[in-house]
């Protein structure tokens, strides 16, 4: 990896491009695989501007960029020859703390021997309390991860929507749900055994029965760079190798 950004850094050089390693810049570009550029999606989304990936990982859902392509790329970049496509992120509150993610909150077992009991509300009405390993909200970005190993539905991500899906749920009703944006989830701790909170992978504490989680659309969307980009059912094809 070290060896690709010494390129990419040479390449945007040579397009007149100016690299920066702090604030103010006008774009953050990661380089890696997707939890890379979940977390360049971060930095971006707390500095008000886009974000662009170069896939250096396995599948690469939401980079834009393969290492190949680095000097056309760079010189897309220096001629503002690009898109920008807007993605809805998820907010997540705890007491007074609130975390912005892109992908998903997830709500999990602290013990790994023992199921934990969630109650769900989705905009005040009391839906379904689920006992299991824990409960994943994800964005239609998100769905593409943790929350479709959890076998959850892919959801393009122009789409505005949050997937509500179980992991390993020991309840009747255990499948996937897809609620318009707008409404939000409260999940309440029924058990008294210890859940930890995270939104795209940073911690948001832990909680005890009782204790609630309150989940909605973050009211900023992410921006993503895109170059020349495919159809998501033909973007689902090339990263799954469907035939």
């Amino acid at each position: 990896m070290d060896a690709f950004e010494s390129v990419l850094r040479r390449s945007l050089e040579n397009a007149g491009v100016e690299v920066v390693e702090e604030d103010p810049a006008d774009l953050v570009i990661a380089v890696g695989g997707d939890g890379t550029m979940l977390a360049a999606a971060a930095t971006a989304l707390e500095a008000d501007v886009p974000v662009l990936g170069f896939n250096l990982g396995t599948i690469g859902f939401l980079t834009a960029a393969e290492p190949a392509d680095v000097d056309v790329v760079t010189q897309r970049l220096a001629a503002g020859d690009f898109g920008i496509e807007e993605r809805m992120t998820v907010a997540a509150t705890v007491g007074d703390q609130t975390i912005l993610g892109v992908n998903d909150v997830v709500v999990e077992k602290v013990d790994s021997q023992r199921l934990i009991e969630l109650s769900v509300a989705i905009d005040g009405v009391d839906f379904s309390t689920y006992r299991a390993d824990g409960l994943i909200v994800a964005t239609p970005t998100g769905s593409t991860a943790y929350s479709f190993s959890a076998g959850g539905p892919l959801v393009a991500p122009t789409l505005r929507a949050l997937v509500l899906t179980p992991v390993a749920a020991h309840s009747l009703f255990s499948r996937s749900m897809v609620i318009p944006s707008e409404q939000e989830i409260v999940v309440t701790v029924r058990r008294d055994r210890p859940v930890k909170v995270s939104v795209d992978k940073a911690n948001l504490g832990q909680i005890r029965e009782g204790d609630q989680v309150q989940i909605r659309r973050g009211e900023r969307p992410a921006r993503f760079v895109t170059l020349n980009p495919p159809s998501f059912a033909g973007l689902v094809k090339n990263k799954f190798d469907l035939p």
